[in-house]
């Protein structure tokens, strides 16, 4: 995405700024004062995800969001750390170099397990909000984060072009979204129809599947103390809410809300049901 051409018709593009932390250039957006919470998007997305969360979590709370390494807004540095634990690893930097210590690491599908990896790295003390956890081992729909099939789209330069070229892109992400099972309004669609247009957004998401290994975080889950709390979205069609089930029944301090209706995009298709129970769940546990 181009921040000069595309940035000031982005969703709260007011709230975005630039910042070079080794080896990415980050695309953040902030807001807000109180207890930070940080935003984390899930593979293919951006910040546009959170757009109707952020401006009420900004009532109560200071709000940081951040595009992932080569997606979205965020210029990635390098095509090798985009698996799980460099990322995180390189948000952790961000936050340190940036004097940011969040209270609460929310995150979204991939962004979940990137939340639940920081959250010890960061603060003993973080919360983690977990919406539709991609915590699963290739199961269902979650199965296009199928790693050979992805190494090998990832590995070939023609791959982005040839996705971005394909067809009307507002066509084809409303079926992408219809395949998660969630239904959005005109605008979701049409973000998401600029997202997969633009071929160095295409190709970070297809470099994080590329590297994405999912089995150590899977295999530490008991052993990971913060307090959780999982949404887990009964139509979610890319990763099944038995996924976060499985999740929560392994932690020592992790509860789980099933969402009756909504898909994978729960917090985008119905930001008035999901933001209740984030906004009851931040008050019950106290900054």
């Amino acid at each position: 995405m181009d921040w000069s051409r595309d940035l000031p018709t982005w969703p709260l593009h007011n709230l975005s700024r630039r910042i070079a932390s080794k080896p990415h250039q980050w695309h953040v957006q902030e807001t807000g004062t109180g207890p930070l919470i940080l935003l984390l998007h899930g593979a293919g997305a951006s910040t546009h995800s959170f757009r109707a969360l952020i401006p009420t979590l900004a009532e109560t709370h200071r709000v940081i969001a951040l595009d992932l390494p080569g997606q979205g807004f965020t210029r990635a540095g390098t095509k090798t750390r985009c698996g799980l634990e460099p990322m995180t690893a390189d948000i952790a930097h961000l936050c340190q170099q940036e004097g940011w210590h969040p209270d609460v690491i929310l995150g979204h599908s991939a962004g979940a397990a990137l939340a639940l990896n920081l959250a010890s790295r960061l603060s003993p003390a973080a919360k983690v909000i977990a919406l539709n956890a991609a915590l699963g081992r290739f199961e269902g729909v979650a199965g296009w984060l199928f790693p050979v099939l992805a190494k090998v789209l990832a590995l070939n330069p023609l791959t982005a072009m040839a996705f971005t070229l394909g067809g009307n892109p507002t066509a084809r992400a409303r079926r992408l979204i219809a395949g998660t099972g969630s239904t959005l309004d005109d605008e979701g669609y049409a973000l998401y129809a600029r997202l997969i247009a633009d071929r160095a957004h295409v190709d970070g998401a297809l470099q994080m599947m590329a590297q994405w290994n999912i089995a150590p975080l899977a295999d530490r889950l008991p052993q990971i103390t913060a307090r959780t709390l999982f949404l887990a979205a009964e139509n979610d069609r890319a990763v099944p809410p038995e996924t976060s089930d499985r999740a929560a029944a392994t932690m020592p301090n992790a509860t789980l809300t099933r969402l009756p209706g909504l898909g994978h995009l729960a917090h985008e298709e119905a930001p008035e049901t999901v933001l209740p129970l984030l906004l009851d769940w931040l008050a019950d546990t106290g900054p």
